[in-house]
């Protein structure tokens, strides 16, 4: 199985929702986050004053698939989250060695 975290910008998290569940991803997990990669930030005007905006608000996805489900999965997420401009994001993959159902007890691929 393979754990897969998506970094995006909020604004495309309803289209790379659509997209996961039309790849067959029954489940996920999104957190709001903050942070900056290569833009660093950005300056924002607020009542005449101007600051610097250090870490930008991101929504991060994990999504834990069967191994031979991963490449979809990451393309659907590139298509829906690809805006052609910095700061798109980042997608990281892990290999998940266990997984388990807390209800059923069921275990690996069964349980996601």
């Amino acid at each position: 199985m393979k754990q897969i975290t998506a970094i995006i910008k909020p604004f495309k998290l309803d289209e790379v929702r659509e997209a996961l569940g039309s790849v067959g991803v029954t489940g996920l997990t999104v957190t709001e986050v903050k942070g900056f990669g290569r833009q660093k930030g950005h300056t924002e005007l607020y009542r005449g004053a101007e600051y610097v905006v250090d870490f930008l608000p991101k929504n991060k996805i994990e999504v834990v698939v069967a191994d031979d489900q991963a490449e979809a999965v990451i393309e659907a997420i590139v298509a829906a989250a690809r805006t052609g401009k910095i700061g798109d994001g980042k997608i990281f993959v892990a290999n998940v060695e266990h997984a388990r159902r807390i209800r059923t007890g069921e275990e690996n691929e069964e349980a996601v």
